[in-house]
């Protein structure tokens, strides 16, 4: 009896899933939100908005700041998952854009993922959503966050939301480009807009 359960609890412990920041994976094998800091210690740039003291979780379960993001251009759409019309497009447009990028050059960019809905995308739920639409951990973030922080960065990022119906949000279809040190480079509006638009604003984002 006592073999049996030792090779139970061998089992289980191979099957546990890594949740926390002690059992997470190396940085190699982590979304760029959840690595280390490009650039520790630097001071940020005043209309950066990683001034933003605001915490996320991501959907390998680390609590970050946005700040972690800087070094790279960052291109950010905020979004809910259980969206069944505008953010599949906006994820779509986001994807358009970095098969379009150069393949020298898309390692160099990120995706940002950043919900609404702090209800129902849980950590398990934004890591679903990633494994179902192929988002890699190379250069896309999934973030969630409290209501309140969410607010925040959606009036910074000139995002307006609300819960139309139970689960079901009206929302602006903005897509965001941020240069390396977090100040906004400019906005894509609407929905399957060309894909030079942004990558015009990610040409501003280097030269800033």
């Amino acid at each position: 009896m006592k073999t049996f359960s030792a090779v139970v609890a061998l089992l289980l412990s191979l099957t546990v899933i890594p949740s926390t920041l002690a059992d997470a994976p190396p940085d190699d094998g982590l979304p760029p939100c959840c690595r280390k800091d490009l650039q520790p210690g630097k001071p940020l740039a005043d209309g950066s908005i990683y001034q933003l003291e605001s915490k996320w979780t991501s959907d390998v379960g680390r609590e970050v700041q946005l700040r972690v993001l800087r070094g790279k251009p960052q291109i950010v759409v905020m979004f809910f998952a259980n969206c069944q019309w505008a953010c599949p497009l906006l994820v779509h447009d986001l994807k358009r854009i970095e098969a379009a990028l150069p393949d020298d050059r898309r390692k160099d960019v990120g995706f940002v993922l950043v919900s609404f809905d702090s209800k129902r995308d849980t950590v398990e739920a934004l890591h679903a959503y990633r494994l179902k639409n192929e988002l890699a951990n190379a250069n896309w973030t999934l973030l969630r966050g409290n209501p309140d922080d969410i607010r925040e960065l959606a009036a910074v990022l000139g995002v307006n939301f609300r819960e139309d119906i139970p689960g079901q949000f009206v929302h602006s279809n903005l897509i965001t480009v941020l240069n390396r040190e977090g100040e906004i480079t400019g906005q894509v509006k609407g929905l399957n807009q060309p894909t030079s638009s942004a990558l015009e604003l990610l040409k501003k984002a280097d030269a800033k």
